[in-house]
């Protein structure tokens, strides 16, 4: 079989289905879209969407599903969000409650599911112009922070903001500026460069999400809004039931990624 960067969408989320792929999509189907996942009661999607309009960094629109359906039609009508993701979490009251493989059986037909941008896209594009990832490099998943920087609220939406990290020589960090600029519906440019405690992060090596990784002498870290940033707004506004992606685990779309770049 073909490396995994060379995966189509279709074979990924075929071997994530049958539950062959149960690891991070960082660096699978090099060139597609891949999105984070928010499942909510359809009772609360409109003031969900009011607030992913609000805050475009951290949460990017890429499709919307009909309540109770799991087929994402604009971005991958021959996918299930209930079955195509390596690993989902759900969240009662606001609290994570289980990891699971499948979330079938807790999919009702008063569900929305949203798929929203993810910064893995963007990195295709980083590895292209020759700025080196560490989590890809290290075979773990990327790091994220919670910060102290707050979302606009919208209706019972409000939280703060989850940022990925990449560290990276400070030539390399200028480049990955110019390189992810091009891409504002997949978190766009960098929110923050340097010292993590301006942002609220006390401890750079114990992320909340993901894994830390190695930060070299001369490196800064390089911090991008991140879609993990729903869950953080769920612990704030408990829903009575919150389906997310685990962090790192994402779905492959068939969007490519060129299609989402300002030229």
């Amino acid at each position: 079989m073909s490396a995994p960067a060379l995966y189509s969408p279709d074979l990924a989320r075929d071997m994530i289905r049958k539950g062959e792929w149960l690891k991070p999509t960082s660096g699978v189907s090099n060139g597609f879209i891949q999105a984070n996942l928010a499942v909510i009661p359809k009772e609360l999607a409109f003031d969900f969407l009011l607030f992913c309009q609000r805050n475009p960094k951290p949460c990017p629109i890429i499709d919307v599903t009909e309540p109770g359906s799991g087929i994402p039609e604009l971005a991958a009508p021959t996918g299930n969000i209930k079955t195509d993701i390596p690993k989902y979490r759900i969240y009662r009251h606001g609290e994570f409650v289980e990891e699971k493989t499948d979330v079938t059986d807790v999919w009702d037909d008063n569900m929305v599911g949203f798929l929203i941008g993810c910064s893995f896209t963007f990195e295709d594009a980083l590895l292209t112009n020759g700025v080196p990832i560490r989590h890809i490099e290290e075979n773990c998943n990327v790091p994220m922070y919670q910060t102290n920087i707050p979302c606009v609220k919208a209706g019972a939406f409000e939280g703060p903001m989850v940022v990925s990290m990449r560290p990276m020589s400070e030539k390399d960090a200028i480049r990955a500026v110019q390189v992810t600029s091009r891409f504002p519906s997949v978190h766009g440019a960098p929110i923050h460069i340097g010292n993590p405690r301006a942002i609220g992060i006390k401890n750079i090596h114990q992320p909340e999400f993901g894994d830390p990784v190695t930060i070299k002498d001369g490196e800064v870290p390089v911090f991008w809004a991140c879609g993990v940033t729903p869950q953080a707004v769920a612990m704030n506004v408990k829903p009575e039931i919150m389906i997310t992606h685990a962090p790192g685990h994402m779905f492959i779309t068939d969007l490519k990624n060129e299609h989402f770049a300002i030229i």
